[in-house]
């Protein structure tokens, strides 16, 4: 079936008797979960105000969010699935390899390309079933060609980034003033310019947005995604500003478009159900999980989790166990596609298992992270510092032992580490995943233990980062609650699109206001 020729699926409802002059924006996400899951909790946020939220997608997208998705619309929540098939034999892409995080490298540019063939199909239906017609498209930074889809359809279009204001305004910048011309070394350390505050960065920590990577045709690829983001009409950023002021107005002045921080949008499913099974279907069964917790000290406990695209080789799986070991604390760690290992892997597993039994629990798949880092019992936080893991901890109060992998890592350990001071590093200072050059880079038992017993144990340090860490959770909930400064930015965003207003938008600009 090519992707003309495939017939959309509108997923349940959720727009009955919708108001036809209310603000209709139409989501496209990545699909790839550090993407696709605040894309979508800011969908609910926006339909919770009002506004009709269409997410359009192909079935790995919609599969992983439905749960969700049907659980607003039986709260009446305005929005809507709809899926489309992917065209495998146009784009190249083998069949059903249609998820972007499990895709082989050969094949990402494949999956872009089966992506971006979507956008026909996508116009059509909008079309056929307006009124209400969209008044604009929120697309993820990663799909570019919905430029041309907005300009079809005659509306705005707002670049999502599930990414921090530091750590794209620090991307921005090492491109926009040539930081790496003349240097050689991609571990020599240069300070990013056009910042107040002096951080130093390495091309290998931060080579500039989506380079750097060893995919066939990833630059020009980058080019497409960078030219599409300097004409976006503005940027939904899961962020809240009291964290990052100065960051979200430097990338505002440096973009000259207006910045909507809206974050952070995991608190719309505080208290509910959906907050477990945001994204995919939990490895074990979320009560039972938290059940385990209950039986823990409050604070006690470490959580560990790489995300869902890295996994650690054989060497660093042993020397991570054994350092957690060591600690002496009570610990949950999620490990990533545990059948893929050896034997050996394995059975050493298992042997860590009854070792630490009733101090250990391991995790063989997806997790109930949000769930879990916002237990009284958890007290610190092992990660990757993707931005969604680093800002559910923000909201829950937690102190990091920061552990980057790839691409935006880096600059959200420094933000955790060196701007909010709620972090202590491991000491990884190049790519651990898409690597260019295929190195062993392995953090020992003995680096692991420390850092989890210095943001674990007591100590001044310990109870500064502490106190950091809980400040910041209060403004987080503050700035989601009623007269905060990301409950503000949504209601502009339903007003602003508002049918009327949003055909103004496109004669105009949206960074009036910044």
């Amino acid at each position: 079936m090519t992707s003309g020729q495939g017939q959309a699926a509108i997923l349940g409802r959720g727009d009955d008797a919708h108001d036809t002059k209310a603000a209709h924006f139409v989501f496209v996400p990545l699909n790839e979960h550090g993407h696709l899951i605040p894309a979508v909790d800011t969908a609910l946020l926006l339909a919770t105000h009002g506004a009709l939220c269409t997410i359009v997608g192909p079935p790995s997208t919609t599969t992983r969010v439905r749960h969700t998705v049907e659980s607003a619309q039986q709260s009446g929540l305005p929005v809507r699935l709809v899926e489309f098939p992917l065209d495998y034999a146009e784009s190249g892409l083998p069949e059903g390899a249609d998820y972007a995080d499990r895709i082989e490298p050969m094949h990402m540019m494949s999956y872009y390309r089966a992506v971006a063939l979507l956008r026909g199909p996508i116009e059509r239906h909008l079309r056929a079933h307006a009124p209400p017609f969209p008044t604009c498209v929120v697309s993820d930074f990663f799909n570019p060609w919905t430029a041309e889809l907005a300009a079809s359809l005659g509306v705005p279009r707002l670049s999502f980034f599930s990414i921090c204001a530091f750590s794209i305004l620090c991307q921005h910048n090492v491109e926009r003033f040539n930081a790496y011309d003349g240097v050689e070394d991609s571990n020599a350390p240069v300070v990013v310019p056009g910042l107040e505050r002096s951080f130093v960065v390495t091309r290998a920590q931060a080579p500039g947005f989506l380079r750097g990577i060893p995919i066939p045709e990833w630059e020009e690829l980058a080019d497409y995604i960078e030219r599409a983001r300097a004409e976006a009409d503005g940027v939904i950023v899961n962020t809240f500003l009291e964290m990052e002021p100065e960051y979200v107005a430097g990338y505002a002045e440096a973009r000259g478009m207006k910045v909507w921080t809206v974050g952070p949008v995991a608190l719309y499913h505080q208290g509910a159900a959906t907050l477990a099974s945001r994204g995919n279907v939990p490895a074990v069964d979320a009560a039972e999980c938290l059940r385990w917790l209950d039986g823990k000290e409050p604070g006690s406990v470490v959580y560990v989790s790489f995300g869902s695209i890295s996994q650690a080789d054989p060497k660093q799986v042993v020397e991570l166990a054994l350092g957690l070991e060591a600690s002496g604390h009570p610990f949950v760690w999620v490990v990533r596609n545990a059948g893929g290992y050896d034997e050996a892997v394995r059975a050493f597993l298992r042997e860590l298992e009854a070792r630490v039994a009733g101090r250990g629990l391991l995790i063989r798949g997806w997790s109930p992270q949000a769930a879990i880092l916002s237990h009284a019992a958890v007290g610190g936080f092992v990660t990757h510092c993707g931005w969604n893991s680093t800002l559910e901890a923000v909201t829950a109060g937690l102190p990091l032992v920061t552990w980057p992998h790839f691409t935006d890592q880096f600059l959200n350990e420094k933000m955790a580490v060196e701007v909010l001071g709620i972090g202590v590093s491991v000491g990884v200072k190049e790519p651990l995943t898409y690597q260019a050059v295929k190195k062993e880079i392995l953090v020992g038992r003995d680096v692991v233990e420390a850092a989890v017993r210095s943001v674990m144990g007591g100590g001044e340090e310990a109870e500064g980062r502490r106190r950091r860490a809980r400040a910041l959770a209060a403004k987080a909930r503050a700035a989601m609650e009623e007269g905060g400064s990301s409950q503000a930015n949504l209601l502009d965003l339903v007003k602003r699109f508002e049918t009327g207003a949003a055909a103004k938008q496109v004669q105009g600009s949206v960074v009036d206001g910044i």
